[in-house]
């Protein structure tokens, strides 16, 4: 498993993937019809925007339709003989805190039909050598109570159960699950 920079090579696998109907945005579906509309106006455009580490791109549309400022983030494709996910990362720098319209530091999406192979774990397990090098010493990563899928991948991926607590009505209804995974800061 690699993650890799989105690129133009890459382009056609994506595209593929989201023509399924699967989306990067587990919290917003439709982000996978506004994404081929992005990428068929400018893919140049498109891949800039996913490697964002000084939050120049404009603000960031939430599930309920509002809108919030865009904190710095990454974005790699999960590849392993093609496509099969994505993962990104945000924070604040300077602190392990986000705000309350950003779910957590990691957001991951596997393709379904690479589902159960160990890609999430590895990823976000890769992902994490990322979260020290802008300076977290712990990422929050959240989840749907009913998603046991993705408790066990944080879990392996060293996340402890912080709470359980209603999702932040910009985010959408329901509750989530809050785990932390602390970052060993050591050299």
């Amino acid at each position: 498993m690699d993650l890799v920079k989105p690129a133009h090579r890459h382009l056609p696998a994506y595209c593929a993937a989201l023509k399924t109907g699967w989306s990067p945005n587990t919290l917003r579906r439709e982000a996978a019809g506004e994404q081929l509309a992005a990428i068929a106006r400018d893919p140049d455009a498109f891949l800039a925007s996913l490697d964002d580490p000084q939050a120049r791109g404009g603000d960031v549309e939430l599930p309920d339709g509002s809108f919030a400022a865009r904190l710095p983030s990454i974005r790699l494709w999960i590849w392993e003989n093609g496509f099969c996910g994505s993962i990104g990362l945000r924070w604040q720098p300077g602190t392990n805190a986000l705000p309350p319209t950003a779910s957590g530091h990691i957001g991951y999406a596997i393709v379904p039909w690479r589902r159960r192979a160990g890609l999430a774990t590895a990823a976000v397990r890769a992902m994490l050598l990322k979260a020290r090098e802008v300076g977290l010493t712990a990422v929050d990563v959240t989840t749907d109570p009913d998603n046991t899928a993705s408790m066990r991948v944080i879990e392996k991926a060293g996340g402890v159960l912080i709470s359980r607590h209603p999702r932040a009505p910009a985010l959408g209804v329901g509750e989530e699950l809050l785990f932390r995974i602390p970052l060993d800061v050591s050299p």
